[in-house]
């Protein structure tokens, strides 16, 4: 989106925007990555019609209505509530990836583990459960399959290398 600057956070008149499909199991990062090359594009854009006099930019307000503060993301909104719909557990992990991340702790071991990256898994338990072995996690309702975590204090990895160095048998509780 190309805006005019006014007094205000994110509040002038937008010159130029475009739409982009959000996929499934993109996260947060994913999403800025992608919308930092696209507006960076969409300046330039704006900008070279301007110079060149095809473009005249018509501003068009934002609209007031629905409009709401993002108050910063508290620690504890970050924890994993495995008790949720696994819909609402992948939501909340890809909203909070990679930044600040959203976390659980290996029962017994009280280290914090960013889930990164999570799929729909199959089956069901007991919430935060283990379900085999390949890192499905049960959730109130249906499960989710992690793909990416971080344990603190280390990299990024994929659930397969996590696994290699950290052996976490079906039935392991996730809190």
């Amino acid at each position: 989106m190309v805006m005019k600057m006014e007094e205000g956070l994110d509040a002038g008149p937008i010159a130029m925007a475009e739409r982009v499909p959000l996929p499934f199991d993109a996260t947060a990062g994913d999403l800025h990555d992608r919308l930092a090359r696209l507006g960076a594009d969409l300046m330039v854009r704006a900008l070279g019609a301007l110079e060149r006099g095809t473009l005249t930019l018509t501003l068009t307000p934002q609209p007031q209505a629905g409009v709401t503060y993002a108050h910063k993301i508290a620690k504890e909104e970050t924890r994993i509530t495995w008790g949720r719909p696994w819909q609402e557990v992948h939501n909340h992990i890809r909203g909070l990836s990679p930044a600040p991340g959203a976390w659980f702790e290996i029962a017994g071991e009280g280290v914090r583990v960013k889930a990164l990256r999570t799929t729909k898994g199959e089956g069901a338990g007991v919430p935060g459960t283990v379900l085999d072995d390949a890192l499905t996690v049960a959730c109130g309702e249906g499960a989710v399959r992690i793909l990416e975590l971080q344990r603190a204090g280390r990299q990024a990895m994929k659930a397969h290398e996590f696994l290699r160095g950290t052996s976490i048998a079906a039935g392991t509780r996730f809190g």
